[in-house]
């Protein structure tokens, strides 16, 4: 396990932005000659469907005006922090982040002030309850703080505050002290969480009614006998992880049947698959449980509480934390690694490059998502998948950017529920852009596709390719990530797509890392586009769906009506089996009569769809409908889109 970063509690807002936009510009292409050969890129909007979750695009804090340009979905309020976060008193413990010390918070660092603030801007937040037996008492909210390890029981140790040197770092001679919980904190147990649920409830509503959506389960409770061993020495065993979830479960669901419960969120590799009593591989205690690691017996411990209890559902997100065990350093070797460990997350043939694998506890690829899913689909079928924490580092260099923008990617492509990002990009860092690219790519909202279709590449180490199509327009998104420190030049195969024009192009490179610039529309004909992808660089491609079009010719007229007819014409080169015709008149007119569609008028607003017998229409094909209406107006403006 790598250094861990200090964990605060986290408000879920920050102040202070500088936004960063899309320079609309032409591309200077690079000249075929100069581009090595990539490998070959393919697309099936027919194959492999299913939808991406908005949830993916979370983070645990960030710049306020940031998190909205990108449309924030999820916000989480977690950490170490939130661990004995009392919500009576509004004080939480820093725990081994900063020498367990009370910090009374805020409105703006307080649950509540978290909450309001991110449902006022539409941001599903993420709520921690506590679950190690302790919370914080009430304390002075200045200088000298209520700590775990005051000098004044412990004068002797090997570090103090420099701001309070009341308070110790809990060691001697780098010898775990043991602290008095007294000092800092109270016993809370399960009816403490009830109670903190239901106190939300009476001031936002239950999740049903727009309050908090998700409560988690604690934050990596495997590390309390390190980051809280003030109050929690002992290591954390499989039956006390088991008994106090589904206690706090069974209080959250009594407070708000609607919530969803999420846990028990791993700090990594050792808590996925042992208790603290094991270690960090299977021990005494994973024998005394059938021979399941913890998050195997943790996902059954559940459903076996939940088959108790009628079915009733008592986790509804299996999650846990991902931090890659590489170094933030930013040399070409460290750089390599970074975009390699990505496929940690999915890949069946990655051997883990860290004390994982081979040189280290020698575990079997990660393939992490999948792995997840696999336990789910054994042991609790039915239940979400999400990470809350998770950063490759390197987010104020192109690389971190390529990562995060292969990271997101793989999200939507493994079907993953719900992430949010630990250690935000500041709004002009090349991370931001990442997100940027599928969330807010042209300046103007537009984004990356909600419903994941196929994407391979014949060498995904080099070219990282994702496609989704987007329910709005139907248009398809194509994003790829070169690897490399070479412009490649691959091609780029579509099946089962009509494109209705060319492909608009949105790239983000150490040309401009202030920018993403839209450069010059790429054809794409007979179903192939040809492309130089930049090295270093991130491309979206944007193909807008071809589909029908409807244009209206005036039959004749007299001074109070007129008849019209409509053709409708299949834009695609495959047949269409529906369509529907849509204007708004520009004054009082109404439709009198009709024939050859189904009409219904609203207001100024009309929509005319196929009568059934005539909704097929063969590719280039046409079929017309007529109409008689009130009124003379110059023809209404038409839209036309497939069923």
């Amino acid at each position: 396990m790598g250094a861990r970063r200090r964990r605060h509690l986290r408000p879920g807002t920050a102040s202070g932005c500088v936004l960063a936009g899309v320079l609309t510009a032409q591309i200077i292409a690079v000249p075929a000659a100069s581009a090595a050969a990539g490998p070959a890129l393919s697309v099936d909007v027919s194959a492999a469907r299913h939808p991406i979750s908005p949830g993916i695009y979370g983070l645990n804090g960030g710049d306020p005006a940031f998190n909205a340009e990108i449309g924030q979905t999820v916000a989480r309020w977690g950490g170490n922090a939130t661990s004995r976060y009392n919500f009576k008193n509004h004080t939480y413990n820093t725990g081994s982040d900063w020498y367990f010390e009370n910090i009374v918070a805020d409105e703006d660092h307080s649950v509540e002030g978290m909450v309001k603030s991110n449902l006022d801007r539409g941001i599903k937040p993420v709520v921690t309850v506590p679950l190690s037996g302790w919370v914080a008492k009430d304390s002075p909210s200045s200088h000298p703080f209520a700590c775990g390890f005051p000098a004044t029981r412990f004068p002797q140790q090997d570090s103090f505050d420099q701001w309070d040197p009341h308070c110790g770092n809990g060691k001697l001679g780098d010898q775990n002290l043991t602290g008095v919980p007294a000092d800092t904190s109270i016993p809370a147990d399960a009816a403490f969480d009830g109670e903190m649920v239901s106190h939300l409830v009476d001031r936002f509503g239950t999740a049903a009614q727009g309050g908090v959506p998700i409560y988690e389960l604690d934050n990596e409770p495997v590390l309390w006998s390190s980051t809280h061993r003030d109050v929690h020495p002992e290591p954390v065993s499989d039956d006390e992880l088991g008994s106090k979830g589904t206690a706090a479960a069974a209080a959250i669901k009594a407070a708000d049947p609607s919530a969803a419960v999420l846990g028990p969120s791993g700090w990594g590799y050792c808590e996925w698959v042992a208790s603290g009593v094991d270690g960090c591989g299977p021990g005494a205690d994973s024998a005394a449980h059938g021979g399941l690691n913890l998050s195997q017996w943790y996902l059954k411990t559940m459903k076996d509480y939940s088959d108790a209890h009628g079915g009733k559902r008592f986790l509804d997100y299996f999650d846990q934390h991902f931090y890659p065990q590489i170094s933030g350093d930013k040399t070409p070797e460290a750089n390599a690694l970074r975009l390699r460990s990505v496929r940690s997350l999915w890949d069946p043939t990655y051997v883990e490059e860290s004390w994982i694998g081979p040189s280290g506890v020698n575990a079997p690829p990660l393939q992490f998502i999948r792995t997840m899913k696999s336990w789910i689909d054994r042991y609790n079928p039915g239940t979400k998948t999400a990470i809350t924490e998770y950063n490759w580092g390197a987010l104020d260099d192109i690389n971190g950017a390529l990562a995060e923008a292969d990271i997101l990617g793989v999200f939507g492509r493994e079907g993953l529920d719900l992430a949010t990002m630990w250690g935000e990009p500041k709004p002009t860092d090349p991370g931001a852009y990442a997100f940027r690219m599928y969330r807010n790519y042209d300046g103007a909202g537009s984004r990356f596709g909600d419903v994941s279709v196929s994407a391979t590449a014949a060498d995904q180490g080099r070219l990282a390719v994702y496609a989704a199509q987007r329910s709005s327009d139907q248009a398809l998104t194509v994003m790829v990530v070169n690897k490399t420190g070479d412009d490649l030049a691959s091609p780029l195969s579509l099946a089962g797509f009509d494109n209705a024009g060319a492909a608009q192009r949105f790239t983000y490179s150490p040309a401009n890392l202030n920018a993403i610039v839209r450069g010059d529309d790429l054809p794409a004909a007979d179903g192939r586009i040809d492309a130089t992808y930049p090295a270093n660089s991130i491309t979206l491609l944007v193909l807008p769906a071809a589909g029908c079009t409807a244009t209206l010719q005036v039959n004749g007229g007299w001074s109070t009506g007129h008849v019209a007819t409509v053709t409708v014409t299949n834009d695609r080169r495959t047949p269409i089996t529906g369509w529907r015709v849509g204007w708004t008149w520009s004054g009082n007119q109404q439709i009198t009569n009709s024939w050859n569609t189904t009409l219904q008028q609203n207001a100024a607003g009309v929509v005319a769809a196929d009568a059934g017998w005539n909704g097929r229409i063969g590719p280039g094909g046409s079929t017309t409908f007529g109409f008689q209406a009130s009124g003379t107006a110059p023809p209404p403006k038409l839209t036309c889109t497939p069923a």
